[in-house]
């Protein structure tokens, strides 16, 4: 193969990249280089990613991605960006990129920045003694996990690619390897609040300031050279992970590791490890094994982003005034559950109730799930399947979604029947497409999850886990 040639000719090479983060210089990232791999079978490729990057995929082949995200030819050098984080509320100095880097950064269609980023692509400066590689399983739970989140309108990352990589892994107390990836994710930036205190640390002002005003240049730039510009960006990144936290809980989605070294500074859901989709609801429900408190439970996350949100004001005080960041963090309860009432009540097939009708339907819902120990997903889609709008004039017509804790039931049957009496006739018709279009008909739930890796692993069976994409790509009645 010329490689040269191969080069020149490949769409995903020829992207007008931006060296934004680089322009900040070397007191942010270390200069590293991909590994190599024995073999390139490209398992996933994300053709929704090429029309946002101006790309048709038709022109994109599948060696396209081998050649430029699995032997990393015609680029470099990759930056591997240094932070810190909190991680289970413990101060760890001795994080950064350990095993992946930021190839480079593409502005989309929309004309907004996005970065790709790898995981799996082999050692760095941080690495500590690890092997810098990635499971294949780890993998695809990554790009299912965006995929799924993704099509529920939760902000997320999205996968690029994912290219098996032809090594034999060994992990844990495994008694036997494993496969071997490479993931290339799109995500708006990988900038963590991490970034911001590993800065602080050091007691560098003067890098917080330059990495504010980058943050702000690039990703807020609505603010401009406004004076106030850092407190506006603080509280819009406030509401923005508050807004971020609704839609997890709406979705039923626990992301498991949320140290602050997994949070974006645009508010980005990314990094997928552990998480986890609730079968039942349970707000005690925890992803990860080795949360051995449930700090990182499903029902803690609005608080755990909100601690993570304080804890950055750390480093930003070098910057900005205390009182400014105090009054922007204010903000977080009453936007949270702006917009977690707000997705919830699209769940059961509402726009706007009110100030005191809309809380109080949600919260006979959350009573009425918890009591019945039932299934979250399960109720929203009996609700839509049974729906009819003879309920708004006969309360007895409306069926129990789930079995069990009878008196929950009927506060929730008397809250929902108020809910659907307060509406004009007019809206009927609206609540039951509300209620097919935000309720999924196909969740991620763990044990899909484990039965297409079953295939994988034993047969090399890859049609369930294409199949189960494509589910997840449509995943309600009304797209």
């Amino acid at each position: 193969m010329d490689t040269d040639a191969s080069v020149h000719n490949n769409p995903l090479l020829q992207l007008n990249y931006e060296p934004a983060f680089a322009s900040l210089g070397d007191d942010y990232y270390d200069r590293v280089a991909a590994a190599p791999f024995p073999e390139h079978r490209l398992r996933f490729r994300g053709d929704g990613v090429l029309r946002l990057l101006g790309l048709d995929p038709a022109t994109v082949g599948d060696e396209h991605f081998i050649e430029a995200f699995g032997r990393f030819a015609g680029r470099g050098p990759f930056l591997a960006m240094r932070y810190h984080g909190y991680q289970f509320g413990e101060y760890n100095p001795y994080l950064g990129d350990g095993r992946g880097f930021l190839y480079g950064q593409v502005r989309g269609l929309d004309g907004e920045l996005y970065d790709f980023g790898t995981k799996g692509s082999g050692t760095t400066p941080y690495s500590r003694g690890g092997d810098g590689r990635l499971t294949l399983k780890g993998g695809l739970r990554e790009v299912l996990a965006s995929e799924a989140l993704h099509h529920l309108g939760v902000r997320t990352s999205r996968s690029l690619s994912l290219i098996e990589t032809g090594e034999a892994l060994w992990r844990g107390d495994e008694p036997s390897p494993t496969r071997s990836a490479v993931l290339v994710r799109t995500s708006r930036s990988h900038i963590r609040f991490g970034t911001f205190e590993r800065l602080h640390y050091f007691k560098r002002k003067d890098l917080i300031q330059k990495l504010l005003d980058h943050v702000i240049a690039v990703y807020y730039p609505h603010y401009g050279a406004e004076p106030e510009r850092y407190a506006l960006f603080y509280r819009e990144l406030v509401g923005r992970v508050a807004e971020l936290a609704a839609q997890w809980m709406a979705v039923g989605f626990t992301h498991a590791v949320l140290n602050t070294d997994n949070m974006s500074i645009t508010a980005e859901s990314f990094d997928y490890g552990p998480y986890a989709f609730i079968d039942r609801f349970d707000p005690g429900f925890t992803a990860a094994y080795f949360d051995h408190y449930g700090r990182y439970s499903y029902g803690n996350q609005p608080l755990v982003c909100r601690l993570n949100l304080e804890a950055l004001q750390l480093p930003l005080s070098r910057v900005v005034p205390q009182a400014d960041l105090e009054a922007g963090l204010a903000i977080f309860d009453g936007h949270y559950a702006a917009h977690y009432t707000a997705r919830m009540l699209a769940k059961l097939g509402f726009g706007a109730l009110g100030p005191v009708l809309g809380p109080d339907l949600v919260k006979a819902t959350l009573n009425y799930l918890e009591a019945a120990q039932a299934g979250y997903h399960g109720f929203f889609q009996a609700l839509a399947a049974a729906f009819d709008c003879s309920w708004q004039s006969d309360r007895g017509a409306i069926p129990a979604p789930v079995a069990g804790a009878q008196e929950a039931f009927e506060l929730w049957r008397e809250s929902y029947f108020r809910a659907l009496a307060s509406l004009p006739n007019s809206e009927l018709l609206r609540v039951g497409e509300r209620l097919n279009r935000h309720n999924p008909t196909t969740v991620l739930l763990r044990p899909a999850i484990e039965a297409l890796w079953a295939a994988i692993d034993q047969n090399d069976d890859w049609q369930p886990f294409y199949d189960l994409i494509g589910r997840l790509q449509k995943p309600c009645a009304i797209a």
